[in-house]
């Protein structure tokens, strides 16, 4: 039963390292039933940089996850990311027999598996193969094919690929921390499973995750994946220029951020003052607030300029009706859905991780900050490619009825077979009963 299943995500991020475990209750939503974090100091913009610290940061967050839980974790679906993540569309071919009737989901599944063997630049590993549309004998714009004739099958492949050092890094960090890694799972994707739904990805939406050291961007139409970057920018470069320009302590400059930033300068007021404490033997050094919110509003243009460069090179951009789902810890700004809206010219709502939610005990589970960790559990019951799913159901189902028929061929057989000896068993009485039968003509 699906509802005994649980799950595990362990999101390695910039800033924190998060561990949730949860299972599907009766009506199909996530019930989180542990959780657990840690600071994340050994990594930076989402690669893996001091593996001792990351070791530990990960030990302690899963062992909080499975005491709140009270649960032994052994294995975990784990999110990547990270500057080094590249993608493209590839093409991929398959030829079938003509004998054969029909396409079938081996065949698109052969396909798919194929395109694990291209060949990618060195030093890069496959992570992700994801179908796009499929050609049946030179007839394209087909989503799935299976049960159409053909002896052509092609498809465009949207292929993600991570630096194989990085790969590594994060196994090697999980394996020693005495776990088994099941997935890795790109972390913009697994978002995607947490804030979106199936009508905002059929219309066309682009998702863009904004954390501590990365900035992730996830296009979806027809509900599709059709493009995915990683920025190296996030929400600690903000706390960085803060801390920069107002000639603040590191810790200072984020609760400064986090408590009075503002993405949009000219919703701040001028006369507003902040007052921090100076160090040792020196007077308070007062900011404001105006001054802080021009220091945000001018990174997060560059931050926007860079998404909006995205999504018009992946040639989307007038396809976007579900326009732009901002999660991830930098989306909590104030003002800063107003601010993508008007650099954009796209509709921008704050995506949170409620919708596939159900009751639990944790409220801080509902921030846009945990949309990827909740995401990678949720992809632990659910593929990233709905068609996916629906094969499975598929063979499922199909994989029921050559049994029935095969008992139904069982019961026949042994019908026509009872019916038969009878009728020798009458025969060779008959026959046993005449003593006047000659055997010899």
């Amino acid at each position: 039963m699906e509802n005994d299943k649980l799950i595990v995500g362990l999101d390695i991020g910039t800033t924190k390292i998060c561990a949730i475990i949860g299972r599907k209750n009766e009506f199909g939503k996530l019930e989180v039933l542990g959780m657990g974090k840690s600071v994340s100091d050994g990594v930076e913009r989402g690669i893996v940089t001091n593996i001792e610290k990351t070791i530990h940061a990960i030990e302690k967050a899963v062992q909080d996850c499975s005491d709140m839980a009270d649960v032994d974790i052994a294995e975990v679906i784990v999110g990547i990311a990270g500057q080094h993540i590249q993608s493209k569309i590839m093409h991929g071919s398959i030829m079938r027999q003509p004998t054969e009737d029909e396409i079938t989901i081996e065949d698109v599944q052969r396909l798919s598996a194929d395109m694990h063997n291209i060949v990618v630049p060195p030093g890069n590993s496959i992570i992700h193969v994801m179908p796009q549309d499929y050609t049946v004998d030179y007839e394209g714009g087909i989503k799935d094919p299976v049960g159409m004739a053909g002896t052509r099958l092609e498809a465009d492949f949207h292929i993600i690929t991570a630096q194989t050092t990085a790969i590594h890094n994060i196994n090697k960090c999980v394996k020693r921390a005495n776990l088994i890694s099941s997935q890795l799972i790109l972390e913009p994707l697994a978002s995607s499973l947490a804030v979106l739904s199936d009508d905002e990805k059929e219309a066309g939406v682009c998702l863009v995750d904004i954390g501590g050291g990365t900035t992730d961007i996830a296009i979806f139409y027809e509900n599709i994946i059709r493009h995915t970057a990683v920025i190296p920018l996030g929400g600690n470069i903000i706390t960085s220029d803060i801390k920069e320009g107002c000639m603040l302590m590191q810790n200072q400059a984020e609760l400064l951020k986090t408590r009075f930033g503002k993405a949009i300068a000219k919703e701040a007021n001028t006369n507003e003052i902040v007052s921090i404490p100076g160090l040792r033997g020196r007077p308070p050094k007062e900011i404001s607030v105006y001054n802080l919110a021009s220091i945000i509003e001018a990174r997060l243009e560059e931050i926007i300029e860079i998404v909006q460069n995205e999504i018009m090179q992946s040639g989307y951009y007038k396809k976007l009706a579900g326009g732009i789902v901002l999660t991830g810890g930098g989306s909590q700004m104030q003002y800063i859905s107003q601010l993508f809206e008007y650099k954009t010219g796209l509709d921008t709502r704050i995506g949170y991780p409620n919708e596939h939610l159900g009751k639990s005990v944790i409220e801080e589970i509902k921030s846009p900050m945990y949309a990827t960790s909740v995401g990678l559990v949720l992809a632990g019951f659910k593929s990233l490619d709905n068609r996916e799913d629906e094969y499975n159901r598929r063979k499922a189902n199909s994989g029921q009825k050559p049994k029935i028929m095969q008992k139904r061929e069982i019961i026949s057989n042994s019908f026509f077979t009872s019916i038969s000896n009878k009728i020798k068993n009458i025969i060779s009485a008959d026959i046993g009963d005449d003593d006047n039968y000659n055997y010899n003509n």
